[in-house]
């Protein structure tokens, strides 16, 4: 994505690299709030994923529409990357604007699909508080509170309930098998059945997250690189963080090769963020977004985890 966008409006896109003060100016010399780059990527949009709360609120007030779609196929909304993010401020301003919470992006995801599926339990809340029909069903026809209690997302389920979810009973069965069953072991197994067991090592991560354990499997073929290996060369690209190392990364994430996918997510999950700040946001999220939708679960996984690594706040 570049920062040239259609209609001569340079300063706006500029302007929220900068800060507040420099939105309000570019808006006053005529940048228009519905700005669009080469890309399609609307300024708000680039605003709601890169968490900029006031920024969202001054292109709201000056005519920025909170449902328009942005990107290149028109497939990326608002309020869903503001809900992958975890970035409830944002998420709560384009809701007060009007955003329909409801509304459905690409391949039928909701912002309550992205947040219950991710663990936001803030957003959800916020999302619900503002009328998000809790019994809406997903691209794969599963309820939030289905897929709350896939996530073990204690803060979620309890936000559905309050907000009159129903689907229970499914709920409490996915609960009690995830329950019984060795998480780890399973995505595994399901892992290796898609890519063959001969020549391969895993590796198991357990991290605690909203009141439960994210487990993460990750498989690596015989012939390339060990987990050691893998992980000190995301380490090395994320300390590079130029323009050259996201393009090569973003380029792999839309390759064929699913483990090539997964490392690609693992680069943008915090490229550049030793600068204290997120540089290439606005660009790796839609695209780790759309690598989530994915039914591969080796590079979805990866996604869905770089995800999350947007949530914090700058330089923590």
């Amino acid at each position: 994505m570049t920062n040239g966008p259609v209609g001569g409006a340079t300063s706006l896109f500029e302007a929220l690299y900068d800060d507040e003060n420099a939105v309000v100016r570019a808006l006053r010399a005529g940048a228009s709030a519905e700005s669009r780059d080469e890309e399609g990527t609307t300024a708000l949009y680039l605003a709601c994923v890169q968490d900029l709360p006031g920024a969202v609120r001054l292109l709201l007030a000056a005519g920025a529409d909170p449902d328009r779609a942005s990107g290149p196929e028109a497939g990326d909304l608002p309020l869903c990357g503001a809900a992958c993010g975890g970035h409830t401020e944002v998420v709560g301003a384009l809701l007060s604007a009007g955003a329909d919470p409801d509304l459905r992006e690409e391949f039928g995801f909701t912002a309550l699909r992205w947040a219950a599926g991710l663990g936001h339990a803030r957003v959800a809340e916020v999302l619900l508080d503002h009328g998000a029909d809790p019994d809406l069903p997903g691209p794969q026809g599963e309820v939030p509170l289905v897929v709350a209690a896939r996530r073990g997302s204690v803060h979620t389920v309890r936000a559905l309930l309050r907000h009159g979810a129903g689907g229970l009973s499914p709920a409490l069965e996915e609960a009690r098998r995830m329950l019984a069953s060795d998480v780890g072991r399973e995505l595994r197994d399901a892992l290796r059945r898609v890519y063959g067991d001969a020549g391969t090592a895993s590796a198991v991560r357990r991290e605690r997250v909203d009141g439960g354990v994210t487990v993460t499997v990750e498989l690596l073929r015989g012939g390339g690189p060990g987990l050691d290996n893998w992980l000190e060369a995301v380490g090395a690209l994320w300390l590079r963080g130029d323009e050259e190392t996201f393009q090569a990364a973003a380029a792999w994430t839309a390759a064929g090769e699913a483990l090539r996918q997964a490392f690609g997510a693992d680069v943008l999950a915090r490229l550049g963020f030793h600068t204290g700040g997120r540089p290439f946001a606005g660009r790796a999220v839609p695209l780790l977004r759309e690598l989530a939708r994915s039914a591969d679960p080796v590079p979805a996984g990866a996604a869905e985890r770089a995800l999350a690594g947007y949530e914090a706040p700058p330089g923590e």
